[in-house]
Parts: C-alpha cells; sequence; structure tokens
C-alpha cells in the first residue's frame, strides 16, 4: 500500500457510514492518480447464489451513462447483421468472429448475439465466460433485437451480477462526473437491483453498500441514503 493509499484510508471512518452525497464527494476528493478513474459499487445482499433461486441479475440503462466508450461485438447474419452495423456495433459477424476469438484476439468490451447463434457462440464458453462476457437473455445480450441493445450498451448499460459472496459489483460512472450524476446512477442501479430480490430471499436484502473508485479506498455509504428502504 502507498502513501497515499494510506493516507486516504485514514480520512474515512469505517465504522460509520456516510450519506450518499458525502460518500461520492470523499472519493472524489482522494483520487491520487492522474487518469479518469471509474467509480463502483459494492452491494452486500442477503441472498445465498449457491442457490439458483437467489442468483441476483440483470442490467439498467444509467441516466448518465458510463462516460466510456464501448466496444459492442455482436453475433448476428443477414439483416440483424446489417441493423447491428447501422446501430454502431463495432465488430458483427458468426463463424469468422469465434474463430478470432478462439485465437486470441479480445479488443471489445460487450457482446450481443442473436438466439439462432448461440449454438455458434457457446463454442466461446470458456474464454467469454470467465470474462463475464458471454451474451445471457437475462441481461438482454441474447436478442433478436440487436438495434435496440447495441445502443442501450453505448448509452450507458450497467450490467450486475451476484458474485459467490453474495456481493455486486457495478460500475456507475467517472470520477470527473458531477456528484449528482453519480448519485443518479447510483439510486437507478440500487432500485433495479432491489426490484430484482428474489421472493426466496429472507431477512434482511441490502446489507451494506460501499463506493469507491478504481485505485481508490472503499467508503461505507448510508443504505438509506440511496434505497427506497
Amino acid at each position: 500500500m502507498n502513501k497515499k493509499h494510506r493516507n486516504a484510508k485514514e480520512k474515512i471512518d469505517r465504522t460509520t457510514p456516510y450519506e450518499i452525497k458525502e460518500a461520492v464527494d470523499l472519493v472524489k476528493q482522494l483520487v491520487h492518480t492522474k487518469f479518469d478513474e471509474t467509480v463502483d459499487l459494492a452491494v452486500n445482499l442477503g441472498v445465498d447464489p449457491r442457490k439458483s433461486d437467489q442468483m441476483v441479475r440483470g442490467s439498467i440503462v444509467l441516466p448518465h451513462g458510463l462516460g466510456k466508450k464501448v466496444r459492442v461485438l455482436v453475433f448476428a447474419k443477414g439483416e440483424k447483421g446489417t441493423e447491428a452495423k447501422e446501430s454502431g456495433a463495432e465488430f458483427v459477424g458468426a463463424e469468422d468472429l469465434v474463430e478470432k476469438i478462439q485465437g486470441g484476439w479480445l479488443e471489445f468490451d460487450k457482446v450481443v448475439a442473436t438466439p439462432d447463434l448461440m449454438g455458434v457462440v457457446g463454442k466461446l464458453g470458456k474464454v467469454l465466460g470467465p470474462r463475464g462476457l458471454m451474451p445471457n437473455p437475462k441481461s438482454g445480450t441474447v436478442t433478436f433485437d440487436v438495434g435496440k441493445a447495441v445502443q442501450d450498451i453505448s448509452a450507458g448499460k450497467a450490467d450486475y451480477r451476484t458474485e459467490k459472496a453474495g456481493v455486486i459489483h457495478v460500475s456507475i460512472g467517472k470520477v470527473s462526473f458531477d456528484t449528482d450524476k453519480l448519485i443518479d446512477n447510483a439510486k437507478t442501479v440500487i432500485k433495479a437491483i432491489e426490484k430484482a430480490k428474489p421472493s426466496s430471499s429472507k431477512g434482511k436484502y441490502l446489507k451494506k453498500i460501499s463506493i469507491s473508485s478504481t485505485m481508490g479506498v472503499g467508503v461505507p455509504v448510508h443504505v438509506p441514503s440511496v434505497a427506497s428502504v
């Protein structure tokens, strides 16, 4: 841990959660790098992700986007391939893209596929899966409406899914964003996660929330300041 990181950590009271505005302001103040860091939320949920009916996942278009250009790759043919290109997809194809990716090429950020090509895309499970890039109907990335999917991703669509410890990590923008925009994005994400609460989840659902920048320290957030509970 370098000196700047240590100094930042000392300025945060880890025992008392901060109101969302104060937490966002702290994250922005404590940035000590020269690049425009991404701001992330970490949400601890009262679920058991080992149970399939308690897996929380989905996606939401953020009101103020993510602040970065997203390179979208689409597996589609014919009219759907044309639709994807016209909507701004960076790469469009089918078997040719599978071969390219199997050869080690990964110059893209998001993947969309039409349902009829999922058999082809399935060959890439071991490559795309661990990177969180495998198209999935629940996140809207397996669809015949490829134009809307590409536009939503380009506009700032955030995907979220529960990890092993019951934690969701999701980006909500850049440190250069105005505080109010980061708050709007954070509240939009939390609202989506609340709506996705599994019926089998008992007890406290939103247990803890923290916010941080890419290289920064996590700041605990007072849950009611960003959630409806």
